[in-house]
């Protein structure tokens, strides 16, 4: 249970290290013209749940004002991330301190306040489509199972075709991220 809590700090700081190693190479081979890329979406998902994996169950009053604080993080992590194209010095110093800001809130309990006020002025709250993808996902896999079904395919190569279905759902929902080997071996031996 406790390495369940502190999961998300190492999350967050390994980010944040990534952030400062791309800055780093940034400022050292600047004349090369590649602008450096960091993607905020290890921690995302972090950030959505941390209402549930720092504290245990929370009041549905507390609840709502944890999700709308995660929202607007979430919506400021993105829009620090989208600035890397046009100013990559600055974006990657931004979303390092705002990681490392975001680490040490969770880390003492204040959830609720993981970035400043000025760091959350003027940002577009993110929408959560974590369900929504899962539904989708669900709903292919079902259609496409059944329309195999339906096409007469014999009951041995049906259950073959479920795993191969399912990663192919979900990396073409998941924008080609393939699933890790965790989730891999989870889809395929059940816990």
């Amino acid at each position: 249970m406790e390495d369940r809590r502190c999961w998300p700090v190492v999350a967050l700081l390994t980010v944040a290290a990534q952030c400062a190693a791309v800055l780093r190479r940034w400022e050292e081979t600047q004349p090369d013209c590649q602008i450096p890329r960091v993607s905020v979406q290890p921690v995302e998902r972090v950030i959505w749940r941390a209402h549930r994996t720092r504290r245990a169950r929370a009041r549905r009053h507390n609840e709502r004002q944890f999700k709308a604080h995660a929202a607007l993080v979430v919506g400021a992590l993105r829009q620090a991330e989208a600035r890397q194209d046009s100013k990559p010095g600055l974006a990657l110093e931004d979303l390092t301190v705002m990681l490392l800001t975001i680490a040490e809130r969770y880390a003492e309990g204040r959830i609720d306040d993981l970035l400043d006020a000025d760091h959350l002025a003027g940002v577009t709250p993110a929408a959560p489509r974590e369900r929504l993808r899962g539904i989708v996902v669900g709903l292919t896999v079902v259609l496409v199972m059944a329309g195999a079904a339906v096409l007469g395919l014999p009951d041995a190569a049906l259950i073959p075709l479920l795993p191969v279905v399912v990663i192919f759902v979900a990396v073409v929902v998941n924008r080609g991220r393939m699933p890790t080997a965790g989730q891999l071996t989870d889809l395929i031996i059940p816990r």
